[in-house]
């Protein structure tokens, strides 16, 4: 069962873009988030304390990247981060940083955050991972892991809050979905209505070919498609795990492989059209 939480936004400069510090009701961690450009004029203690950090950035593909670290002095970390990509040491530009820190956090605590931060973020695949390695092997006790799978846990939370799928998983599926099924073009998919906009499934079958006109009319389109078959979430035509896109349309135009109007293209098993329903 699943529990109403409370949670308390503050900009501290009286600003949406600027620093914000976000709390959840009855934990002792807090996030806080903040623009490149306010790091280096940052004076907060609180990142100065041990943590877990995001460093969201944009490929010059579009394609949205993070980098996930960890360090005893968050704040730190990051302007080492701003030097080493003055210095030509980093080819990524990261604009915006989301920091958690805690009470009681250590250094093996951050290590094991931090690896899981990336398995999930990994996992979840909306995000391009610049992160290389994490330490695999931290030893803790179990009541420590049963403490840190819940700072993981509020993370999400904070993280969707803030507009960041980095964390989440794919859409839930419940008894009694209502299905919608794409069968033109040669292509075989069925999907469903989701929070975010519509979900393929695992197993769907994309059109063989791309029409030209996709690529020129409908360029957003084609570039996703070729980024799904790219990162591994479509083989050989086959979705090899569900995928949200961000609307019915999006998910028809990449599986027919043009451009495509998702209310009509999408149909229950009856021949019923979304729109319709």
């Amino acid at each position: 069962m699943a529990y109403g939480k409370t949670i308390e936004l503050f900009l501290v400069n009286g600003k949406p873009d600027g620093l914000i510090t976000v709390g959840l009701s009855n934990w002792n961690g807090k996030a806080i988030k903040i623009p490149r450009t306010e790091v280096k004029s940052c004076d907060r203690d609180d990142t100065k304390n041990a943590g877990v950090y995001f460093l969201f950035c944009q490929e010059e593909d579009g394609t949205d990247g993070v980098y996930i670290g960890e360090a005893e002095n968050v704040l730190d970390r990051m302007v080492q981060h701003i030097r080493d990509y003055n210095a030509g040491k980093e080819k990524y530009y990261w604009n915006t940083a989301v920091i958690f820190v805690g009470q009681d956090l250590n250094k093996a605590l951050i290590r094991y955050l931090e690896n899981r931060f990336v398995i999930t973020a990994r996992e979840c695949n909306e995000y391009k991972i610049l992160t290389k390695n994490t330490y695999k092997n931290t030893v803790m006790k179990e009541s420590q892991i049963a403490i840190m799978e819940e700072f993981i846990d509020n993370a999400k939370i904070i993280m969707g809050t803030l507009g960041y799928k980095v964390l989440e998983q794919g859409a839930e599926i419940t008894e009694n979905m209502d299905y919608l099924y794409c069968t033109l073009a040669g292509s075989d998919a069925k999907g469903f209505i989701s929070n975010g906009g519509f979900t393929v499934l695992k197993g769907s079958r994309t059109s063989e070919k791309v029409v030209p006109s996709l690529e020129t009319r409908g360029r957003t389109y084609f570039n996703l498609r070729q980024k799904l078959e790219s990162d591994g979430t479509i083989v050989d035509r086959v979705f090899t795990k569900d995928y949200e896109f961000n609307a019915p349309s999006a998910g028809s135009a990449v599986v027919l492989g043009r451009t495509s109007n998702g209310n009509i293209d999408w149909k229950t098993q009856t021949g019923v059209s979304l729109k319709e329903m």
